[in-house]
C-alpha cells in the first residue's frame, strides 16, 4: 500500500487548457509516454476533438451529419486515454508563481487547479472589428460545430433562394462561398484586398477569382465594410465605396486573433499581436509552461524569423514535439514552410513557402534576386483520357549559377496536391532548383509523365540560370513594350484567330528558320504563344542567330489573365426564376449532339485544329460536344465559334474540364445557298 501512494504521490501532474489539434494531441502522446500521469484537459466548448477544416462543407450538405465532424467524444477520449476531461470549462487566470490555473464552468462555478507542467492550445478567435451593426445575429462567423450548424440553419431556409454575402476572400470565405453557391443560394464575395486569397500572387489569385466567377460567385474586390444595416429582409452591406449589397444573412471571415485574453497578468510573454511567444521547444517564457497551436508565434523555417501559421498539421506537431518535451524529452520544432491547399469549385489551388510580396517586401529584386518561372503542365500524360491543365509558378533566389527554391504556387484541375508536396519537401531541406531535375518522381500514364510538372520547372530554372533563356512575366510585358521590347508571336493562324493578342510580328514557330532574317537585330524581342514552350523554342532560334530574345512566361494562357477584371455580379438564386431562366430558359444545352470530341490531353493548337476538322465532318445545323482540359479553351472556342460563324449553344466546366456544345451554321448563315463542298 504505501508503495502504491509512493507511486501516486509521484506521478506528474499535467494540465491542458484547450483541446482539438494541439491540446488534444498533446494529451493524447503524454499519456502513451506517461501511463501513471495525471492529466486534466480543460475545453471552454462541449467538442474537444473535431474537425475545423470540414465546417464550412457541414454547412454546404457535402457532410451530411454534424457528428462526422467529431473526430473523438470527451467519453471516448476519457476511456481510451485516461485523461480527465472537463469540457464547458474555461480557464479565466493563470498564476504562474503559484502553478493553479483559475476554471470557471458553464453552471458557473469557478474553482483553481494545480499543475506541474502546463500546456496552452487556447487557439484563435474570429475578428470581429466594431463595425456599426456587426452584432445582428444575421451576421455570423465560423469557427466551431456550433457555429456551423447555426450557419446550416441559416443556409437550409435560404437554399435555393436566398442571398448571402462573405466578408473575406482567404480560405475559410472562399469555402463558404462555394459552399453556399453549391445550395443554390446568390452570393457575393466582399475582400477589402485588391484579390483573394492573400499567400497567392495577383496572376495565381485570378486563376481562383475567375472561376468563382464563371461559377457564379460575385466578387467585390479592393472594397472593404462600412457599416451593416439590419432590414425586414435581412442585411444591407454598405462598402467604403458607396456600393450596397443585399443578402438573408452574412458570414465574416476576415481573420482570425489569438485567444489570450486571459493570460494578459499570467507573466507569460505575448507578441505585439497577442501570440504566445515560444522557443524551439515550444516552451514559453516561465517554465514548466508550453503553448501550442494557432495562438503562438513560431518561426518561418527558410528566414528563421517570427511567424504565425494557425493550421491543423502545424498544431498537430507541435502538439506531440510539445508533449515529449514536457515528459523529459528534447524535441525541437524548427518552424513553418506553410504549405497550404484548398478546393475551388472544379480547381485546387495550393501554395508553400514565400510568394513575390514577401520577397518584395523583404527587399529581393525581381530579375537580379529573385527570379520565376511559370508553366502549364497536364497533370498526367496527354495521350492517357482526362489529362487537365495546371498552372504552376516557381520562385527561386539567384546566387550565380545557383537558384534556391522559395516558393511556389499551383493551380489546376488535377494532380496538384502531389507537386506542392514535393516541393514543400524540396523547400523545408532548402533545395537548389537542380535537385528538382534530379527528382525520380514516380511516373504511369494515369498519374503522370515522365517529365513531371516539378522536373520541368527545375528544367527551366535550370536553363535560365545556365543562360540559354530568359524569361519575362506577362504582368511585366507592358512596362517592357515601354521600354523598348518588341513582340513575336509564334502561334499559328487558327490560334491568333480565336485568341488576337498584341504582337509586332506574326510568325508561326515552323516558319522562323526561314524566316528568321524579317526580323530586327536592334530590338529585344519578348516570344509569345500559347504556354511558353513553343516560343523557349523560337528563342533559342533567335539567340543562336545572335538576336536578344526572351519567352513571354506562361505564354498567352498567362497573358489573357492579366486582363481579366473580377464581376462583382452573382448569379441569381438557383431556385428563383431568374435563376432558372439561367439555367434552363433558351434549352440550348439539351440539343442532341451529332459527335462527341475528346480534347482532354492536347496541347495547343491541338484543340483548336481538332474541333475545326470536326466541324468541317457535321452537317450544318448539327451539333458538336466537345471536352478539353485547357482551361483556356472556354474563351478560345466561343471566340473561334464567333468568328467562324458557327453557335455556342451552351459552354461549362464540369469536374475540371470545358464542355461546349456548338451547332454548325447552315448554308444561309455563310451567305450562299449552295451548301456543297464544291460550292
Amino acid at each position: 500500500m504505501e508503495t502504491r501512494m509512493s507511486q501516486e504521490e509521484k506521478a506528474k501532474r499535467y494540465v491542458i487548457v484547450g483541446g482539438v489539434a494541439g491540446g488534444a494531441t498533446a494529451a493524447a502522446r503524454l499519456r502513451r509516454l506517461d501511463q501513471e500521469a495525471q492529466i486534466v484537459l480543460f475545453e471552454r466548448g462541449e467538442h474537444i476533438s473535431f474537425a475545423n477544416c470540414g465546417l464550412p462543407y457541414y454547412v454546404g450538405d457535402e457532410i451530411k451529419e454534424s457528428e462526422r465532424l467529431l473526430l473523438m467524444t470527451p467519453e471516448l477520449f476519457c476511456e481510451r486515454f485516461a485523461v480527465d476531461v472537463r469540457t464547458k470549462s474555461a480557464v479565466t487566470h493563470i498564476d504562474t508563481a503559484k502553478c493553479i490555473v483559475h476554471v470557471e464552468t458553464a453552471g458557473q462555478e469557478s474553482y483553481d487547479e494545480p499543475y506541474d507542467a502546463l500546456l496552452l492550445s487556447p487557439g484563435a478567435k474570429p475578428l470581429r472589428p466594431p463595425i456599426p451593426g456587426i452584432d445582428s445575429p444575421r451576421i455570423l462567423a465560423l469557427r466551431s460545430v456550433p457555429d456551423a450548424e447555426a450557419l446550416r440553419r441559416l443556409t437550409d431556409l435560404h437554399a435555393e433562394t436566398g442571398r448571402a454575402v462573405v466578408v473575406g476572400g482567404g480560405f475559410i470565405g472562399v469555402e463558404m462561398a462555394e459552399n453556399l453557391r453549391g445550395r443554390g443560394l446568390a452570393v457575393t464575395l466582399v475582400e477589402a484586398a485588391p484579390h483573394v486569397l492573400a499567400p497567392f500572387d495577383t496572376d495565381m489569385a485570378k486563376i481562383a477569382e475567375k472561376e468563382m466567377n464563371e461559377n457564379g460567385i460575385g466578387l467585390v474586390l479592393g472594397d472593404g465594410v462600412k457599416a451593416f444595416k439590419e432590414t425586414a429582409q435581412g442585411v444591407l452591406v454598405r462598402l467604403a465605396s458607396g456600393r450596397e449589397v443585399a443578402a438573408d444573412f452574412v458570414v465574416l471571415a476576415i481573420g482570425v486573433s489569438p485567444d489570450t485574453g486571459f493570460l494578459q497578468a499570467s507573466g507569460i510573454a505575448l507578441g505585439e499581436r497577442g501570440h504566445i511567444l515560444v522557443n524551439e521547444r515550444m516552451e514559453t517564457s516561465v517554465p514548466d509552461v508550453y503553448a501550442v497551436g494557432d495562438a503562438v508565434m513560431t518561426i518561418e523555417r527558410s528566414a528563421k524569423k517570427a511567424g504565425a501559421l494557425p493550421l491543423a498539421g502545424s498544431a498537430n506537431r507541435q502538439g506531440r514535439i510539445a508533449a515529449d518535451n514536457m515528459a523529459g524529452g528534447r524535441r525541437v520544432y524548427d518552424g513553418f514552410v506553410g504549405t497550404s491547399i484548398l478546393k475551388v469549385f472544379g480547381l485546387t489551388a495550393a501554395a508553400v513557402g514565400k510568394n513575390e510580396r514577401t520577397l518584395e517586401r523583404e527587399g529581393l529584386r525581381y530579375g537580379e534576386d529573385y527570379r520565376v518561372v511559370k508553366l502549364h503542365p497536364l497533370a498526367h500524360v496527354g495521350y492517357y483520357p482526362g489529362a487537365q491543365t495546371m498552372t504552376l509558378k516557381l520562385l527561386y533566389r539567384v546566387r550565380g549559377s545557383v537558384g534556391k527554391v522559395l516558393g511556389a504556387q499551383i493551380v489546376g484541375a488535377g494532380g496538384v496536391k502531389a507537386r506542392i508536396d514535393v516541393l514543400s519537401t524540396a523547400i523545408a531541406m532548402g533545395a537548389d532548383v537542380d535537385f528538382l531535375t534530379s527528382l525520380e518522381l514516380s511516373y504511369a500514364p494515369p498519374f503522370g509523365a515522365a517529365k513531371d510538372p516539378v522536373n520541368m520547372a527545375g528544367y527551366m530554372a535550370e536553363n535560365e540560370l545556365a543562360g540559354l533563356v530568359r524569361f519575362l512575366s506577362a504582368e511585366r510585358l507592358k512596362a517592357a513594350r515601354e521600354a523598348g521590347v518588341r513582340v513575336l508571336d509564334v502561334r499559328t493562324a487558327i490560334e491568333l484567330q480565336s485568341a488576337p493578342a498584341a504582337s509586332d510580328v506574326q510568325i508561326p514557330l515552323d516558319e522562323l528558320r526561314g524566316r528568321v532574317g524579317e526580323l530586327d537585330h536592334a530590338v529585344r524581342w519578348a516570344v509569345l504563344c500559347k504556354v511558353g514552350q513553343r516560343a523557349y523554342n523560337a528563342v533559342r532560334i533567335l539567340m543562336q542567330a545572335g538576336y536578344e530574345a526572351e519567352v513571354i512566361a506562361g505564354g498567352y494562357t498567362s497573358l489573357s489573365m492579366e486582363s481579366f477584371t473580377a464581376s462583382p455580379e452573382a448569379a441569381a438564386p438557383r431556385g428563383s426564376e431568374e435563376g432558372q431562366a439561367d439555367l434552363c430558359g433558351k434549352g440550348a444545352g439539351q440539343a442532341e449532339a451529332a459527335e462527341e470530341l475528346d480534347l482532354t490531353g492536347l496541347s495547343c493548337p491541338g484543340p483548336l485544329m481538332k474541333l475545326q476538322k470536326a466541324m468541317e465532318r457535321i452537317a450544318p445545323g448539327d451539333v458538336l460536344l466537345a471536352r478539353a482540359s485547357d482551361p483556356g479553351f472556354y474563351a478560345d472556342s466561343a471566340a473561334w465559334a464567333q468568328s467562324a460563324g458557327h453557335k455556342m449553344l451552351s459552354r461549362r466546366k464540369e469536374n475540371g474540364l470545358v464542355v461546349v456544345k456548338i451547332e454548325k451554321a447552315g448554308a444561309e448563315e455563310f451567305g450562299t445557298d449552295d451548301a456543297s463542298e464544291d460550292g
